[in-house]
């Protein structure tokens, strides 16, 4: 009977433990986004640099494949500063672990188009592949679904 209260015991504490661990990992990838599109959306292109690997991907459906941070930064000062911002939709971002490299966030985010006021925004879906080297985040991979 004490084995049994024992082992319970033990997965008690190996689920709360994993939970907070998850738990912490997902309030730091919000907290990250939230910083990232803080930045998007008011063309603070120094701090978008900081956050792109300098081996980032950025797979897009409409776009294709982006593999130049230069270009992508480039990109965004022509296309998007001053045209476009991003809207999270809440409680859409799911956060899972990816052991010995960092975390993948999915979710959902409107686009609007402050250029064409009348513009209908949509709902689209993204993954941001997140990297942490030495406490340090970084974007290293992003997919972009219109």
């Amino acid at each position: 009977m004490k084995r049994k209260y024992l082992l319970l015991l033990v997965v008690l504490f190996a689920y709360n433990f994993f939970k907070a661990q998850t738990d912490s990992l997902y309030q730091t990838i919000i907290k990250l986004d939230s910083v990232f599109f803080h930045a998007y959306n008011t063309c603070d292109i120094a701090t978008q640099e900081k956050f792109y690997s300098d081996s980032i991907e950025f797979y897009h459906d409409k776009g294709g494949l982006s593999s130049s941070k230069k270009e992508l930064i480039e990109g965004t000062k022509k296309f998007i500063c001053g045209k476009v911002t991003r809207e999270l939709v809440k409680g859409s971002i799911e956060v899972s672990p990816i052991p010995r490299y960092g975390a993948v966030e999915l979710g959902s985010h409107i686009f609007h188009n402050n250029k064409e006021k009348n513009s209908t925004p949509h709902s689209s879906k993204f993954v941001i592949i997140w990297r942490n080297k030495n406490g340090k985040w970084s974007i290293t991979r992003v997919i972009s679904l219109h």
